[in-house]
């Protein structure tokens, strides 16, 4: 959509106001930048405010330690303009070592642990409001066992739209193999026009178009040279990826969600298996992306003759 106009803004207050425990709960997201918050979600929504007030946000508990080697993301630097720099293996993340709720709680972390320190400091720095932030994703080493994913990151996606809607201002795909370029071609007509304008794919590592508008100790270590890859290791002998715990990032968030957890009254330790979280009903447009993904994924593994039977290519707790 395109500006959100005032009045829009001026009822979903009203609505903020009258709804208490609501109202306490935006107070802590919006730091201070009530305005700019309430025209995030109004955007995401194309500026139904009815739906806007229907979108409240999901607190962080612990932290999963155990995906960390299986979920790669991580805080690489900032751009020149200040807004900081997410990277993600999308190729080489498994997603095989905990349950998918863990999983979906570990990003539900992280973009708390974005929203309540790394953009308000941010926002300090660099002396003016960021809201938002670039993620540049590694496609290095997609392969079929990617339709292994698809539901988990659909859900991911929904709890975005509708607890983080409009954080990532644009989104940079590097290192893309064919499977990817011969999906996205079906994919990209299905996206909205709003989503479509965020979405970048670069030539290779994407380094010499990155460097415009980051320096070169923020690129993610998988941009620095062709053929680089998600892995820990650059290639010089130094474990600078910022997807591995060791990093700053990670060390801080530990560290963060730790502090957050041990303020929480708890009678007991949560046993792996038995913590859950509540997913939304994803969006049908969501969901149509999805089947398509599949689909394209099942095309081309029956042109090479690599395609497994479905039963085996479902998550577990779908």
């Amino acid at each position: 959509m395109g500006i959100v106009n005032q009045e829009a803004i001026r009822q979903f207050q009203l609505l903020m106001e009258e709804d208490e425990p609501l109202k306490n709960t935006f107070q802590n997201m919006h730091q201070g930048y009530r305005t700019e918050t309430l025209v995030r979600f109004l955007k995401a929504r194309d500026g139904n405010v009815g739906k806007a007030h229907k979108m409240k946000p999901i607190i962080p508990t612990d932290l999963y330690r155990a995906v960390r080697d299986s979920q790669l993301v991580g805080l690489s630097g900032y751009s020149k303009e200040g807004l900081p720099i997410i990277a993600v293996g999308v190729g080489l993340s498994t997603f095989d070592k905990a349950s998918v709720n863990y999983y979906v709680q570990s990003h539900i972390q992280m973009n708390e642990y974005r929203d309540r320190v790394v953009l308000p400091s941010a926002t300090k720095k660099y002396g003016r409001y960021i809201g938002t932030c670039l993620k540049v994703l590694d496609m290095t080493g997609l392969k079929l066992s990617a339709l292994n994913q698809i539901k988990l990151l659909t859900d991911m996606s929904t709890i975005d739209d509708l607890n983080y809607p409009e954080k990532t201002d644009t989104y940079y795909i590097v290192n893309v193999p064919y499977i990817f370029s011969a999906c996205w071609k079906v994919v990209k007509p299905l996206l909205q026009e709003r989503t479509r304008r965020k979405i970048q794919v670069l030539q290779g590592c994407g380094r010499d178009e990155l460097l415009k508008i980051m320096d070169y100790a923020s690129l993610p270590h998988f941009c620095r040279k062709e053929g680089s890859g998600s892995s820990r290791h650059s290639g010089n002998g130094l474990d600078d990826s910022c997807f591995s715990l060791d990093h700053a990032f990670h060390q801080e968030l530990y560290n963060y969600v730790k502090q957050q957890a041990e303020s929480l009254e708890t009678t007991a330790p949560i046993k792996e298996g038995s913590f859950h979280v509540k997913f939304p009903e994803p969006d049908p447009e969501d969901a149509e992306i999805a089947r398509t993904i599949e689909t394209e994924f099942q095309k081309f593994g029956n042109r090479n003759g690599l395609t497994k039977p479905m039963n085996d290519l479902r998550v577990n707790g779908s």
